[in-house]
């Protein structure tokens, strides 16, 4: 099987797709690191929409126009601040991609950019973030063959993460389709 996952290192802000996933917090009223990037380059008709979407709680995900991005709409997700593992993060971290995935289906979106969710200020490992990821949107793209998703990174050492989980992932996927 050919994956329809593709991982790089770019400025999610740049990338010319139905959907750019924003890393917000609850608020959606911009922040920090790719938040702030996605607010700043979409413009202040974003934050004016964000105003009226009253927030959203963590794992899920809520849908607004691109307005001065290439990309025609950001879906806001709120990844879970990592406390050590105990507390449920993996879960709400896997509901932050399936939610996002599950709106841009919605609308008929085949194409979404995701950061990595919950890694930087949120202290979530992104070894294991990574695998959550892979595992999700795999899974997800599975049953929806005509979405294609992009997991774009800040950094280099970050894309190696994740494309190494992307090659497990499809390695056991292949193993799996081969036993049946």
């Amino acid at each position: 099987m050919k994956t329809r996952i593709k991982v790089l290192c770019a400025d999610i802000t740049t990338l010319e797709v139905d959907a750019v996933v924003n890393a917000a917090n609850t608020r959606l009223l911009g922040g920090g690191g790719v938040d702030g990037a996605i607010h700043r380059a979409a413009g202040p008709e974003l934050l004016e929409e964000c105003r009226r979407l009253g927030g959203c709680p963590t794992g899920e995900a809520k849908i607004t126009g691109g307005y001065h991005l290439p990309a025609n709409h950001v879906i806001h997700t709120v990844g879970p601040v990592w406390k050590g593992g105990r507390s449920g993060e993996a879960d709400l971290l896997e509901c932050c991609y399936r939610r996002s995935l599950e709106v841009a289906a919605e609308r008929g979106l085949t194409s979404v950019a995701f950061p990595s969710i919950s890694t930087g200020a949120y202290r979530f490992p992104v070894e294991k973030a990574a695998g959550i990821a892979v595992r999700t949107i795999g899974d997800f793209l599975s049953d929806h063959p005509r979405m294609e998703v992009i997991l774009c990174c800040f950094s280099e050492s970050d894309r190696d993460v994740y494309r190494n989980a992307l090659e497990r992932w499809e390695k056991q996927e292949a193993s799996a389709s081969e036993r049946e």
